[in-house]
């Protein structure tokens, strides 16, 4: 994966799969999220996010490894609630995670409610900052913009944290 400036912010080329734009915003972090699969969305969303938390990935070994299920009414609700989850991870365990996985996002009907979960891993390690590039402390993930949309063949998404 390699870094670079592009349109005024950081670009994380993911390779043939997606990318992850940094976007200027008045007050909070912004960024936008494009992938070829609805999973690999989520995937480089988490990874964005904790970009910021944690500048330098590469140095955060995936040594720790936590399954997550979240589940969501509709698939931003599903986007923020697995951002919010390694949020809390990170906050109350002292975790920066470098690896996401979604194994799938499966839709639901229950009772007639449609819903959405997802079934993910995230691994890394403790926070140490003799090790970790201090990032930014992200308080929480936003609503404000949010949109997962299809383009063409890929999937994206804006996301503005609150930091």
């Amino acid at each position: 994966m390699s870094a670079c400036l592009y349109s005024g912010g950081l670009v994380m080329d993911t390779g043939t799969m997606g990318r992850i734009v940094e976007v200027e915003h008045t007050a909070d972090v912004m960024y936008i999220v494009e992938a070829q699969s609805l999973e690999k969305l989520f995937e480089y969303a988490a990874l964005g996010m904790f970009r910021y938390i944690s500048p330098d990935l590469s140095r955060v070994s995936p040594i720790i490894g936590v399954e997550l299920t979240c589940r969501g009414i509709d698939l931003e609700n599903l986007l923020y609630r697995w951002l919010e989850d390694l949020i809390i991870l990170h906050d109350t365990r002292g975790l920066v995670f470098s690896r996401f996985i979604v194994k799938g996002i499966y839709r639901v009907e229950e009772g007639g409610e449609q819903s959405y979960i997802l079934k993910g891993f995230a691994a890394g390690e403790r926070y140490d900052p003799r090790k970790h590039a201090p990032g930014i402390v992200v308080k929480a993930v936003t609503y404000s913009q949010m949109a997962i949309e299809r383009v063409g063949d890929l999937w994206r998404v804006s996301i503005v944290l609150d930091i």
